[in-house]
């Protein structure tokens, strides 16, 4: 029954979450994000990371 119980407060706190997020968030503007096909593509990095091989 405990078992039960938790696992309905967990599902109703999971959706509850989701249904804020939801109405709180800005929509997202797919257009102005770059394809997934092109995630690595950009601008080489300029810092001093010392793991760089530029």
């Amino acid at each position: 029954m405990r078992f039960r119980m938790l696992a309905v407060v967990f599902w109703l706190t999971l959706v509850g979450f989701f249904a804020w997020d939801w109405t709180s968030s800005a929509p997202v503007n797919v257009r102005a994000e770059p394809p997934l096909i092109a995630v690595g593509s950009g601008v080489a990095p300029s810092g001093g990371h010392c793991a760089s091989t530029f």
